[in-house]
């Protein structure tokens, strides 16, 4: 394609950078630490859970390369990883529940300190791992909760981004619409 011609499809990909992928990923891997602690083997809620914490990852991944062609695929999907953030967060929740445990408030000093580290430029598993893989159950759990509850916030943000970004820009069709027509209107008549 020549420069004088209009690209109609949008650039896509780069999902690594977007901080709701990031956090989704330590979600995923705190998840596959906090099942194979704290459920036995063959429970199949360790199942359910890895599985809602990996398609709340892996849904962002595909939504951002589908959306260089489908924005409402790209929105769907972001949407599904929102989903499953949401069904990891009740489990997570039951375990409390289950195990008498308490769910922090937002005041809770320790949730202030996990929002604390939650805010740390290129905040990484490790920057949560003494919460992560605390020997207290209720400590862990929080921690999760907390990362989960970020991820569901950001994802939320994204969704509402890519509805005002459709709004602006429109969606494949309308962009190749108005392609071939730039293309046209800049050949010479033969």
């Amino acid at each position: 394609m020549s420069s004088s011609n209009p690209r109609f499809i949008k650039t896509h990909g780069g999902y690594q950078k977007l901080l709701s992928y990031q956090k989704a990923e330590i979600v995923y891997d705190a998840t596959i630490y906090f099942t194979k602690r704290f459920y036995q083997r063959g429970d199949r809620t360790i199942d359910q859970m890895v599985q809602a914490a990996r398609s709340g990852k892996q849904n962002i991944a595909e939504a951002s390369l589908a959306s260089g062609t489908s924005k409402e695929t790209e929105i769907k999907l972001t949407n599904v990883a929102r989903a499953s953030q949401e069904e990891l967060l009740v489990d997570y929740r039951d375990f409390l529940r289950i195990h008498k445990l308490i769910e922090w408030s937002k005041d809770h000093p320790y949730a202030q300190r996990l929002r604390e580290l939650n805010r740390k430029p290129n905040a990484s598993y490790a920057t949560l791992q003494k919460g992560i893989e605390n020997k207290n159950p209720e400590i862990c759990a929080n921690v999760v909760i907390g990362l989960i509850k970020v991820t569901s916030y950001l994802l939320m943000q994204q969704i509402l981004r890519l509805e005002q970004d459709f709004l602006k820009e429109g969606g494949l069709r309308e962009n190749m619409t108005s392609a071939r027509l730039a293309a046209r209107r800049s050949r010479p008549f033969s």
